[in-house]
């Protein structure tokens, strides 16, 4: 792994940072092959049960590097079927939960990145966008799918087609991000919400990601049936079990994660 990404542990949270100050942390391959491996690296430790997703604290991600795209022909594109492969992904099949703590700008592949987060946490400096158009492109790796989930059509064509930013207070406003905190206290706050998370059961937060990412893929009779059936599949956990009788006997449960 390389220095463009760097990771740390706190507790059974598993924090990843985006490092390439000198380019506003512009998405490269290097940069997403270091994070595809992070990831990969915190999904085989059993003892990380969340991910946080940041930058730092003037930017989150700038977008994909123009520098390395700048170039590339459509030929180039779909052979290699860019954006899908090279790690470019790995954060949409992650199955523990993962946070984007967002502060300044997350534009372009960096708002699209954050979005494949199960959710943003922003710095009241944060300042999202697609501005791809300026560039005579498009969004390619969610911005006109994910958006407009999150915010609505109108918001996500008004952000696709005039490449406005939408400040923090606007993209909460939206249901873009879930929390929203003055910037000195947005890591604190979203590791503190991560060891939350991180100390329940961990097949539990996976089933419950899995479910209400599937209200986004079916109907909800189709979905209601996936979330009934998961639910009874809780009822073979230890950690059930656990949960239930700490409750009955009024006191704090011990997941063993199992």
């Amino acid at each position: 792994m390389t220095d463009s990404v760097l990771t740390e542990t706190h507790g059974r949270v598993g924090l990843i940072r985006f490092n390439r100050p000198e380019a506003m942390n512009a998405l490269n391959a290097d940069v997403v092959a270091a994070l595809a491996a992070a990831i990969d690296d915190f999904e085989a430790n059993p003892d990380i049960g969340c991910l946080v997703l940041t930058g730092s604290d003037t930017v989150f991600a700038a977008g994909a590097d123009i520098g390395f795209m700048k170039d590339f022909s459509y030929l180039h594109a779909y052979r290699t079927d860019f954006v899908t492969t090279g790690g470019w992904e790995r954060l949409k099949t992650t199955r523990k939960p993962v946070i984007a703590a967002v502060a300044g700008f997350a534009l372009g592949g960096g708002c699209e990145l954050a979005m494949m987060c199960d959710m943003i946490f922003a710095a009241d400096t944060a300042k999202f966008g697609q501005p791809e158009i300026r560039l005579g492109t498009m969004p390619g790796a969610g911005g006109t799918q994910r958006l407009p989930r999150a915010v609505g059509k109108a918001k996500a064509m008004d952000l696709c087609l005039s490449a406005r930013m939408m400040d923090a207070a606007e993209a909460e406003r939206a249901g873009l991000v879930a929390r929203l905190y003055p910037a000195a206290q947005l890591l604190e706050e979203t590791l503190k919400a991560a060891q939350t998370i991180a100390g329940f059961s961990l097949p539990v937060t996976m089933m419950i990601k899995e479910s209400v990412n599937r209200a986004f893929e079916s109907s909800l009779n189709e979905g209601l049936l996936f979330e009934r059936r998961v639910f009874h599949a809780t009822f073979t956990l230890d950690d059930q079990r656990e949960g239930m009788q700490a409750f009955a006997d009024k006191r704090k449960p011990v997941f063993r994660h199992q």
